[in-house]
């Protein structure tokens, strides 16, 4: 039986699945099985965020997983102390962090700490939460229904928990605000919407009316998170301060992990939340080497310099090939080509991963981009070389 057959026969059909097989990974590079390498501009979706197999991150698994892999959270566990000092200090904001394993179950968290405290501050209750059209938050049951995008609110998962409601853009959240707003959620770059990032002018003051009106700004950074704008957080790079903050993704290097970060450290209390896997030994270990990595990235340079001549080239392209695209969106080493017709879209991945190189869609018709944050120049160089060969031909 192929692979394929064993995939198709044992696992739940839930994606569209390409069945190159990959089985090695250097850096930025992926070989599968025939020994053929692609270069990687997707990094599983901005989750490789220090590549593949770096050496710093691969150690510190290991000897994490010789000694204790997990224990539950009725004890202390070290590197979850370490891992939460580090986010905290990086971040630059004073708030408390719970971990979980995934972008979802870290927004379900900041969901319940926003429900809680609507319930407990307020005379009336406020249980509402605004997010926006394009938005995507998650594939739970209450992470879906506050995503901002019909095709995911289908007849088959409902009924689906009341009290979210989508606004068109920025300045229709102002007139959706009512006494039973608990808060506003939003992500300051739509990835899956698009690769669309939002104006740095009109969040700083939503953030200023929302603390006005005493409802809470929660920031999902599941996928802006740890470096991938450039700065450690997107809400450092908007300069805000949100009330609740999400993170997954990159935060693990490959090994899964959410976090919850929020100011309001006394909201919860034992009992209230919890999670078996969440913030284990071998996460936040992995955790720790990771931000050890990017931060020293960060200080030296190296980072911004990788971010700026990874935009440059995408700018050439769009430039150069403006009858297949619009324009280059982004931020940081989250970026995107926004393509004339889906129909574009669909043929430039297609081409792309023939000619040896990884790249996402998105949606509004966008080719998103998503490279480790270690990626070198080299690697781009080729990567680009590859991907003008892919769209050249359309």
């Amino acid at each position: 039986m192929t692979l394929e057959e064993l995939d198709k026969k044992y696992v739940l059909h839930t994606y569209a699945r390409d069945y190159t097989n990959f089985v090695k990974g250097i850096g930025s590079t992926l070989y599968d099985e025939k020994g053929r390498d692609y270069i990687d501009f997707a990094s599983g979706i901005a989750v490789n965020s220090v590549g593949h197999g770096n050496e710093k991150l691969v150690n510190a698994i290991c000897e994490q997983a010789k000694n204790i892999i997990h224990i539950s959270n009725l004890q202390v566990i070290e590197p979850q102390a370490k891992l939460a000092q580090k986010i905290v200090e990086l971040s630059g904001y004073d708030m408390g962090v719970f971990f979980a394993n995934s972008g979802a179950e870290a927004n379900e968290g900041a969901i319940k700490i926003a429900r809680k405290y609507g319930e407990t501050r307020f005379d009336n209750k406020r249980y509402k939460v605004i997010t926006l059209e394009h938005s995507f938050h998650g594939r739970t049951i209450t992470t879906v229904k506050a995503t901002g995008q019909e095709s995911f609110h289908t007849p088959n998962f409902s009924p689906y928990p009341a009290g979210f409601s989508y606004e068109k853009n920025i300045k229709d959240v102002y007139k959706a605000i009512d006494d039973e707003t608990v808060a506003v959620l939003i992500e300051l770059v739509q990835g899956e919407g698009g690769v669309q990032p939002f104006e740095k002018e009109e969040i700083q003051k939503l953030a200023a009316h929302l603390k006005e009106k005493g409802v809470l700004l929660i920031v999902d950074e599941v996928q802006t998170g740890v470096y991938r704008t450039g700065e450690f957080l997107a809400s450092n790079l908007y300069e805000i301060e949100p009330d609740i903050i999400t993170l997954a993704k990159g935060l693990g290097g490959g090994v899964p992990i959410g976090a919850v970060m929020t100011k309001h450290k006394d909201v919860f209390a034992p009992g209230d939340h919890g999670s078996t896997f969440g913030g284990n030994y071998l996460s936040t270990a992995a955790g720790l080497a990771v931000l050890d990595i990017l931060s020293e990235l960060y200080d030296n340079g190296s980072l911004h310099e990788a971010l700026l001549y990874f935009e440059k080239k995408l700018q050439e392209i769009a430039a150069e090939y403006d009858n297949l695209f619009e324009k280059e969106v982004g931020l940081g080493l989250m970026r995107g080509l926004r393509a004339k017709s889906a129909e574009i879209q669909g043929n430039v991945l297609k081409n792309a991963l023939e000619e040896g190189v990884i790249v996402l869609k998105a949606g509004r018709n966008t080719v998103r981009f998503l490279p480790s944050l270690t990626i070198t120049k080299d690697e781009i160089d080729e990567g680009f070389k590859r991907f003008e060969k892919a769209i050249s031909t359309l």
